[in-house]
């Protein structure tokens, strides 16, 4: 599992931007100060009712801390993480990272067995702060929490 002081892995990923389907560098995201929290699956209730309406509240509050940007993170296809964003309405507060084959989700080390609940492999719940492509700060729950990745905690580490 990746821990502070290790470099982000660099990994190509890809998602919708402004003219479609793009490839995207982590080496490139994590550029600058950026916050990146990490959800187990789009639309599901502990996601989509605290974890992403926290970030997406605090923004500006991340911004006025010189986080350059947030970004949210799950092992979820392009088109589900887009329609995800239009239905939470991120725009210019979180940037969606869909990992749809868990790639860079296991080169961190954080990834989880949900194929009891349905799922296959999905990404834990955790946070993290780097510093252009370092990590600073690393917050994972425990199986079943909600506590040390909401938005309210990491801006108080950030």
């Amino acid at each position: 599992m990746i821990k502070v002081g290790d470099k982000i892995p660099s990994v190509t990923l890809k998602r919708f931007g402004a003219n479609g389907m793009e490839e995207v560098s982590t080496d490139t995201l994590f550029l600058g100060k950026v916050v990146l929290f990490s959800v187990p699956g789009a639309f599901t209730p502990t996601c989509s009712m605290k974890h992403l309406p926290g970030f997406i509240e605090k923004a500006d509050a991340f911004k006025a801390k010189g986080i350059d940007r947030v970004i949210c993170l799950a092992v979820n296809d392009a088109f589900v993480m887009k329609a995800w964003a239009e239905h939470n309405k991120v725009e210019g507060k979180v940037e969606m990272l869909p990992d749809g084959n868990g790639t860079f989700t296991k080169a961190l080390g954080l990834e989880m067995d949900g194929s009891g609940f349905g799922l296959g492999t999905r990404g834990q719940r955790f946070a993290l702060y780097a510093v252009d492509g370092v990590v600073k700060d690393l917050q994972v729950e425990k199986p079943g929490a909600f506590e040390v990745s909401s938005a309210e905690h990491m801006l108080g580490l950030v």
